[in-house]
């Protein structure tokens, strides 16, 4: 396959990621999934929770700086940029459209109740997000013989970053790097 190609068909798999997903950048990340790994193969789940776990770690947000990592990764500086431009064109001519519009209705009860019932399709999306990349990365094991020290370490490390950002409202930086270097100290 060319490069003109490879090139176009990141562009349209990202335009649809773009045109298709609601509610955040963690809402996407299923969609990327299924396309970036079981569609076209480009990707390793493991290769792609690494890309994830890094663009979520960047700053800006996590659809786009995934967008950049995977067309980087296929096609490098421009598979980056048309990856990039794929997930943001629709939501930008979506919000130039809707803003124009959404002045005139913003005060309709179906328009208040629309929005109130994609809340929980939002919450459902980030949540299997959350738990597919902990079934991919050995955090929750899928046989009892996968469960060992390490899976009691990592459900050690999840129980204690949703203590510290729950009950102590630490702020999520500090529970990232606290738990990069007790990764680092108990895995090495």
């Amino acid at each position: 396959m060319d490069s003109t190609t490879v090139l176009w068909e990141l562009f349209a798999t990202f335009l649809l990621i773009g045109a298709v997903s609601f509610g955040g950048g963690y809402s996407m990340i299923p969609v990327i999934e299924r396309e970036v790994v079981h569609r076209h193969e480009w990707m390793t789940l493991p290769a792609f929770t690494d890309a994830i776990a890094v663009a979520g770690m960047s700053p800006g947000p996590i659809a786009t700086n995934s967008a950049i990592f995977v067309g980087f990764r296929i096609a490098g500086v421009p598979g980056a940029i048309v990856a990039t431009l794929g997930t943001i064109l629709p939501s930008l001519i979506f919000i130039l459209i809707a803003a124009s519009f959404f002045y005139r209705v913003k005060r309709s009860k179906a328009v208040k109740n629309g929005f109130y019932g994609l809340r929980p399709i939002i919450a459902a999306l980030i949540f299997y997000a959350a738990t597919a990349f902990a079934i991919g990365n050995g955090v929750v094991p899928t046989s009892l013989e996968a469960f060992g020290w390490k899976t009691v370490v990592l459900f050690a490390i999840f129980a204690a970053s949703l203590l510290a950002l729950f009950k102590f409202k630490t702020h999520p930086i500090v529970v990232i790097i606290l738990c990069g270097l007790v990764g680092a100290a108990v895995f090495s």
